[in-house]
């Protein structure tokens, strides 16, 4: 009876983070959204400024609940400053992009962002990648490419600034892994200081006036951004990764979704299959990975780098 318990607590606890999962991959989706609509009326900078201050309103209760220490004496300073630069350029490139191009397009640049991961992990990390994840992350490549459709006619600064924007988001994520003993909280506080300094110095000869529901607005979108990291970092905390990773591809659908209901935009042919090869591709990177970690052998800790 009490295995059967624990056994129907772990199910609940798994079915929690499946559904948090969605809901954060939702308000993402949600937050990117209401980004491209907010940039067509205001600068890029303006936006990452009152995003970064209602990011705050979600943050402030749980900086209080945390040792002051925890918040500024962190581990590796410099990949820390990195981490920040990094995110901070993700967030402005980001809206820089959707500002010009459908909301579907850009979020598939960003969904190649495992499989930079992949790649980039096994030069900065030192972790071993074989044959067949080098070849899907060609294929990811292939997507990014078909997606992109480069060409003098298609080759825009708009398109360009999704392609960088998803290649800091990718080397964030690996610092990320560099920096996991930092909690969420304080990694997400550091990051929005970041943004919050960016979207000063952005809209300085560059503001437009706003009224109280546009400021609301505003507000509410470093709201519904902060959530949904925080709603990520609980479900993995609920639910194993090979289980919520494939349900982050879900921000895709809702991408299209929002982008065909709200901006009358719905990706043609090309994007539709580099988004469908990136997915592919990064879904057996991620598999791979999973088999691999599954089949090392246990080591005992007293035999490691101590």
């Amino acid at each position: 009876m009490k295995q059967k318990a624990v056994s129907a607590l772990s199910g609940d606890a798994v079915l929690a983070g499946i559904l948090l999962m969605l809901l954060g991959d939702f308000m993402f989706a949600l937050n990117d959204a209401m980004g491209k609509w907010l940039v067509a009326s205001f600068s890029v900078g303006q936006v990452v400024l009152l995003r970064s201050f209602g990011a705050f309103l979600v943050l402030c209760p749980l900086l209080i609940s945390q040792p002051l220490a925890s918040s500024y004496k962190v581990e590796k300073p410099h990949w820390q400053l990195g981490r920040v630069i990094l995110m901070t350029a993700d967030t402005a490139f980001f809206y820089a992009a959707v500002a010009y191009l459908p909301l579907a397009d850009v979020m598939t640049m960003y969904m190649a962002a495992p499989i930079y991961v992949a790649a980039i992990s096994h030069f900065l990390l030192g972790e071993r990648i074989g044959w067949r994840r080098w070849l899907a992350v060609l294929i990811g490549f292939i997507g990014v490419i078909i997606a992109l459709r480069p060409s003098l006619a298609t080759l825009t600064w708009p398109s360009m600034f999704a392609l960088i924007g998803s290649l800091t988001f990718g080397l964030a994520l690996t610092l990320g892994r560099v920096l996991r003993s930092t909690s969420d909280t304080t990694l997400v506080t550091w990051q929005t200081i970041g943004c919050l300094l960016t979207g000063l110095f952005l809209s300085f000869g560059n503001w437009t006036p706003f009224n109280g529901r546009e400021l609301v607005a505003l507000l509410l979108l470093g709201v519904v951004s902060c959530s949904a990291h925080l709603l990520l970092t609980r479900s993995l905390k609920l639910a194993p990764a090979s289980v919520l990773a494939p349900l982050q591809y879900t921000m895709l659908l809702w991408a299209i979704v929002f982008g065909w209901v709200f901006f009358g935009d719905f990706p043609d042919t090309l994007t539709l299959i580099g988004a469908a090869t990136i997915v592919i591709a990064g879904l057996f990177i991620f598999h791979r990975g999973q088999a691999e970690q599954d089949t090392k052998p246990i080591v005992p800790n007293n035999s490691s780098h101590g």
